[in-house]
């Protein structure tokens, strides 16, 4: 069986996160998630929500001093991210 992947975008602010999902494929659909409190209790209620069996979870966020703390979340959660750098 293969899983379904979907793509979770984060925009990291100190304050808050904002969510967003992308079907893989070619014609992947996209939308807005939501926002969460940049907490890591809020991380894990999202993943929580999102992780479903089939599916395979592959995390973006802008690389910045907000998202270190979340980059060691999702790695110790098994979860698969990138992260992107402003020039």
């Amino acid at each position: 069986m293969n899983e379904t992947i979907i793509y979770v975008g984060l925009d990291v602010h100190k304050d808050t996160i904002a969510v967003a999902l992308a079907d893989g494929g070619e014609r992947g659909d996209v939308r807005a998630f939501g926002q969460i409190t940049n907490t890591p209790a809020a991380l894990s209620r999202l993943l929580t929500k999102l992780v479903q069996p089939g599916r395979a979870l592959k995390f973006c966020y802008e690389a910045g001093p907000c998202g270190y703390g979340i980059q060691r979340q999702l790695s110790d959660a098994g979860h698969d991210w990138w992260s992107l750098r402003r020039r």
